[in-house]
């Protein structure tokens, strides 16, 4: 019998500067050693060394782009894990710091490949109410609507292995939004249309003009509902 070695990722994500930039990394985008030592509030010869263990651990992967060296997540799985601990888990006052100064961020943001915060969990909300989900056996189960269409989700013809949407518990809301298939559709959907944009300086999403006006157009969903989650 094959033991998972705990132990490994244990001692991985034990050291606060490195859980700071695993937390940088769940936002979905690719960093250069300095900006994740930057994030974290260490040096960048203190980051490599932190790197290179996460690396080891199966967590980040390393990626070379011309003469820079950018670090992301290795997988999916390791958002999933990591979004579910970061769930449970106290934050510290780095974070709450760091949320004060993004301003949006606590609002609009991505975790890895779908959105998350205030926003995706008031759109989650909507779109149970409007039943275009449906709570099926501790998960979530999307019915066919034309609203989906117009916020850029295709449902799948038949049930797959994995499930096309399912419920995932926001780390600063402690309430559920959409991940999966289905939640990258939106995202990716959102950012093709320029109704969500990436901050260039910050941590975060936009939401915009034109995409609260759609939202609310599409779902009745009104824009101070959206800030306030």
């Amino acid at each position: 019998m094959i033991t998972p070695r705990f132990d490994i990722l244990g001692q991985a994500i034990s050291d606060a500067s490195r859980t700071r930039m695993l937390c940088e990394l769940m936002e979905g985008r690719a960093y250069t050693n300095k900006e994740l030592a930057s994030a974290a509030g260490i040096t960048p010869q203190t980051a490599t060394a932190h790197l290179r263990m996460l690396q080891d651990a199966g967590l980040v992967l390393a990626e070379k782009s011309g003469r820079c060296v950018y670090h992301r997540l290795a997988s999916p799985e390791v958002a999933q894990a990591l979004e579910q601990l970061a769930a449970i888990a106290p934050a510290d006052s780095l974070y709450r710091n760091q949320q004060r100064k993004a301003g949006e961020l606590a609002t609009v943001r991505s975790c890895y490949d779908h959105l998350a915060g205030p926003l995706a969990v008031a759109l989650t909300k909507a779109f149970l109410t409007r039943g275009m989900l449906v709570e099926d056996n501790g998960g979530y189960r999307a019915v066919t609507s034309d609203l989906w269409h117009r916020i850029g989700v295709v449902l799948p013809d038949r049930v797959g292995r994995q499930p096309f949407v399912r419920p995932c518990l926001d780390w600063t809301e402690r309430q559920p939004h959409v991940a999966g298939p289905l939640g990258r559709q939106i995202l990716n959907h959102g950012m093709d249309l320029g109704w969500l944009q990436r901050h260039a300086h910050k941590r975060g999403l936009l939401l915009t003009a034109p995409g609260r006006t759609a939202y609310d157009q599409i779902l009745d969903f009104r824009p101070a509902e959206m800030a306030s989650g």
